[in-house]
């Protein structure tokens, strides 16, 4: 495990890394990010970036989407993968939200998780991006990934249990934009078969580093 100056030096030097992290999913209404996330399980943002502006156009507003014929979503969600449940738990989604919530995202993580298709993971990022909630920690697998080889967790593979090591070590206020940049820094430098160490940032404060 790292020390907690180490913690807050790793923090820094990737936030200063990557000064514009944010969600690589495209969006123009918050309900567009939560139906983006559904699509990416399992997905590329960039495949996902590729199928929603089609989707979108189709279907402009919640009450479409509300009164969707799921097989319909279907064929424009096909190439993302388990299109049938993510094309379900859309329609379903858009219901809720409405029935339940005058069309609009909660700001809990309990009224989140109730919707279809909802995990921590996703209302994390909802929490996070779209209300700004301190503390909100995304967990997918580059932070998985780089929070057991930096040493952030002690060899933990549940996401929940990362989640809650990391809410205890991550300024609040900066923990949703440090899991953005996990994402980032996994894509470009800290790979899952090859890190590129002598290109990291932070590899001086690693603890896989062993240079």
């Amino acid at each position: 495990m790292r020390t907690p100056e180490q913690v807050q030096e790793i923090v820094r030097l990737l936030l200063e890394e990557y000064p514009e992290a944010s969600c690589t999913l495209d969006y123009g209404k918050d309900y567009e990010l939560l139906f983006s996330v559904r699509l990416a399980a399992q997905c590329t943002d960039e495949r996902v970036n590729q199928i929603t502006p089609a989707l979108f156009e189709r279907f402009p507003t919640l009450e479409a989407f509300a009164e969707a014929d799921v097989q319909e979503v279907e064929r424009y969600v096909h190439s993302c993968g388990f299109f049938r449940a993510k094309a379900r738990d859309i329609v379903s989604c858009a219901q809720v939200l409405l029935e339940k919530h005058n069309g609009q995202l909660p700001r809990t993580m309990e009224e989140l998780t109730k919707l279809p298709g909802v995990g921590r993971k996703t209302a994390n990022l909802i929490l996070g991006d779209v209300f700004r909630v301190p503390g909100s920690t995304v967990v997918d697998t580059h932070c998985i990934r780089l929070s057991n080889r930096m040493g952030l967790v002690d060899d933990l593979k549940d996401p929940v249990k990362i989640e809650m090591a990391l809410r205890q070590i991550l300024p609040p206020e900066r923990s949703s934009d440090f899991c953005h940049c996990l994402v980032l820094h996994g894509r470009a430098v800290c790979d899952a078969r090859k890190p590129a160490c002598e290109s990291c940032c932070v590899r001086h404060l690693c603890q896989h580093f062993t240079g």
